[in-house]
């Protein structure tokens, strides 16, 4: 369904060039769920934004880059031809729920617009699609709350209003970015089973995006771990999780509250996700890795198969392939980046 390759996105200040996304490649297939989870400032939301087409200037994404939607090109579109895709093909629930509702309109009137903007449907017919949305997300009383304000909902319900309104013009992917970031324990759960549930009835594919290793294990078929604009490691929930291959990965699980029941404090990866400025020379993790050799600070890793010869667990890291000396992996990487160069001088 969607097929992001290579996708750039490169922030040009007064003081410098910060390349937030560099490089990444995933894709998303139909009624699947994709996990992207990482630090905060990783790249994770800048990566959502560049699908929707919603990064502002001084964003820009690379020419090199391509995001496919239904096999259609979505890099390079005007903003009225992106407008045709928004909505009715992708839609994206944001982190705050209350910072995605005007304050000074009914919830009703919102959503609404939505259905009128993007499906012309007004009047009575409105108020019904409206309500049947609401209910859709599980509101009880929805005629009545309708005619209501975002202030007058809990936390949760504006969340279920949020995610009522990304599915009125019936999508094929929703961008969930950190949806359940700013909600208790128990409302959290209560909007992953029902995000789960809507995807079961509308065959919906999603992409979820967070920082809770949790969350990701609860929703997930596939994650991407998101470093410093890169991919570090991808692959099936279970493999993850089971058998996880990154240093960085490694370190998230450990970091899980209640991994560890008998320590004291609860284990951290030292340091500071960068500030990407340039193009990657060297491993972007390697000034916090625990497993760092004197390569990593001189060879950029490539994403390859952790088992040599088995596709789909992949980690960008000069440990793997599994099964070689550590030379042999380094000149693998090195083998591997030089191709891509190579192939995008040919371009």
């Amino acid at each position: 369904m969607l097929a992001v390759e290579n996708l750039q996105t490169v922030f040009h200040t007064d003081k410098e060039t910060v390349r937030a996304v560099e490089g990444i490649t995933f894709e998303v297939r139909e009624g699947e769920t994709v996990g992207i989870v990482g630090e905060s400032g990783s790249g994770k939301s800048v990566t959502a934004r560049s699908i929707m087409g919603l990064v502002d200037a001084p964003g820009r994404i690379g020419d090199d880059s391509s995001i496919e939607f239904r096999g259609r090109e979505l890099t390079g579109m005007t903003e009225n031809e992106y407008r045709e895709v928004r909505g009715s093909g992708i839609a994206m629930v944001f982190q705050d729920p209350l910072t995605s509702l005007n304050p000074v309109y009914t919830v009703g009137n919102q959503i609404k617009e939505t259905l009128r903007v993007h499906q012309g449907i007004r009047g009575d017919a409105a108020d019904e699609a409206a309500i049947d949305l609401l209910e859709s997300v599980s509101i009880p009383d929805a005629r009545r709350r309708l005619d209501e304000y975002p202030h007058q909902f809990s936390g949760g319900m504006r969340q279920r209003v949020v995610i009522a309104m990304a599915l009125a013009c019936d999508p094929e992917l929703l961008i969930c970015d950190e949806p359940t970031t700013a909600l208790d324990v128990t409302i959290q759960a209560q909007i992953l089973e029902l995000l789960q549930e809507l995807q079961e009835e509308r065959n919906l594919s999603i992409i979820f995006i967070t920082h809770d290793m949790g969350v990701i294990a609860e929703i997930s078929d596939w994650v991407n771990v998101m470093y410093a604009g890169e991919i570090a490691e991808s692959g099936p929930v279970g493999e993850i999780f089971e058998n996880p291959a990154h240093p960085y990965t490694e370190g998230l699980l450990k970091s899980i509250p209640g991994r560890f029941p008998d320590e004291t404090y609860l284990r951290t990866i030292d340091g500071d996700v960068p500030t990407p400025t340039e193009s990657p020379t060297d491993c972007r993790f390697h000034p916090r890795c625990p497993k760092k050799f004197d390569a990593c600070e001189e060879v950029h890793p490539a994403p390859v198969d952790v088992e040599s010869g088995r596709g789909g667990h992949q980690a960008a890291c000069l440990l793997y392939p599994d099964g070689l000396t550590r030379e042999a992996a380094v000149k693998e990487h090195e083998r591997q980046m030089e191709d891509s160069d190579t192939e995008a001088d040919d371009e």
